[in-house]
């Protein structure tokens, strides 16, 4: 069947990115960032400890953690525009359950299963980065993909505060209904929109000079075996692995300890982490055109650093200047990791197997992200404070540093 040539000047790849962007605002955004600016107040109501909060957190990451497990061998049968789809209607419903819990351990239930829609549609919508764009292309359009989580942060930031005012103590239940909304309307949104391969729309990959091969591995599960015997996918894995446990720690306890421990109100805290989603809406762009021009080790060693700063000066203590700093460079660079990984898999290992690999790497990733707030949470309570948990976030941080230094180039393009 002929294919029909580009009429517009618009790609549907970017469709796809646009589309994609919401996805990921619906499902990372609300349904776990979100979370960071309703702990105080859910904290308050249902008497929980700091080790609570944090294994709250933690099992968001489990459920997250085995999804990604298997969302790639399930985007490569079903397809990524289904299983997306069905994902987040997971996240949504499950996020309408949390607001009506009245125990710590119905939300610790009920969160896990919003993690889980949450990896299942974060996987797939990455994975369409490398079928729709070449890899010349694919840092950048990974980074406006990612930075969906930007724009909840700030909507989160901004809009919890006032149902808190509104509602006053039981208002966080209200916060996670009308999420849960946007994300079931964001649902349908993407089951209209997205498409699982340029072909489907007579097009070829943006960026591409001539028609996507059709690999021999065309079977689902032989391309995810194949993609496990990738060493390489287990190296980016393990520094994936130091991303999520570092970044979610100051994401899950940025305002609980600009509340409890700076003194700080609510809605100020808000206001400080509304502009972390602000700047984050620049972090995915820059820094994942960087890595298209100066490679994907380059771009990992620059961001983090960054994040090591960004941790060192929140877990100082240092007044004034240095929380704006501290706040500021990781806004900077918050999703930036997460698109150059997208991007990477996809130089690695080639289109077809793109959503496998990235889901190989996200849930050695998700292994960090289900330690970091743990064990953060418990070194707080211990130590009373949270400045211990930034400085071992540094230190961590740093580790990924050594790592990304000696990172091979792919072969592929």
């Amino acid at each position: 069947m002929e294919k029909r040539e580009i009429t517009s000047s618009l790609h549907y790849g970017w469709v796809i990115v646009g589309t994609g962007t919401l996805c990921i605002l619906a499902c990372l955004g609300f349904g776990r960032f979100a979370l960071g600016m309703l702990l105080p107040s859910m904290g308050a109501t249902l008497h929980l400890s700091y080790s609570q909060m944090g294994f709250i957190s933690t099992a968001n990451f489990l459920g997250y953690l085995v999804s990604v497990l298997i969302s790639g061998f399930w985007a490569m049968k079903i397809g990524p525009r289904r299983l997306i789809f069905i994902a987040l209607l997971l996240v949504g419903f499950s996020m309408a359950l949390v607001s009506q819990a009245r125990s710590f351990s119905a939300v610790l239930v009920l969160y896990l299963l919003t993690g889980a829609g949450s990896g299942a549609s974060n996987v797939p919508v990455m994975g369409l980065v490398s079928a729709w764009f070449a890899g010349n292309r694919r840092g950048r359009a990974a980074g406006f993909i990612v930075i969906g989580s930007g724009f909840a942060i700030m909507i989160s930031g901004i809009l919890i505060p006032f149902i808190n005012r509104r509602y006053g103590a039981e208002g966080w239940r209200v916060s996670w209904l009308v999420l849960s909304g946007l994300v079931l309307v964001i649902a349908f949104v993407g089951l209209l929109l997205l498409r699982n391969r340029p072909e489907e729309k007579g097009l070829k990959p943006l960026g591409s000079d001539s028609h996507p091969p059709h690999h021999a591995d065309a079977g689902a599960a032989g391309g995810q075996k194949k993609v496990y015997r990738e060493g390489v996918m287990y190296y980016l894995g393990v520094i994936y692995f130091l991303f999520g446990y570092t970044y979610v720690i100051y994401a899950t306890f940025i305002v609980t300890s600009l509340v409890k421990e700076r003194g700080f109100s609510e809605s100020v805290a808000g206001t400080f982490w509304a502009w972390v989603g602000f700047l984050s809406l620049f972090s995915g762009p820059v820094f994942g055109t960087l890595s298209d021009r100066l490679g994907r080790r380059a771009g990992l060693i620059i961001v983090f650093s960054l994040q090591m700063l960004s941790y060192l000066l929140v877990a100082s203590g240092l007044p004034g200047i240095f929380l704006y700093l501290s706040i500021g460079f990781y806004g900077i660079v918050a999703w930036s990791i997460p698109s150059i990984m997208a991007a990477a898999v996809g130089d690695y290992v080639g289109a077809r197997k793109a959503a496998a690999a990235f889901g190989l790497v996200t849930f050695i990733f998700g292994l960090g992200q289900i330690s970091g707030p743990a064990v953060a949470g418990v070194l707080a309570e211990q130590t009373g404070s949270f400045s211990s948990s930034f400085y071992m976030a540094a230190a961590f941080a740093g580790a990924a540093i050594l790592l990304t230094a000696f990172l091979r180039k792919p072969q592929r393009g």
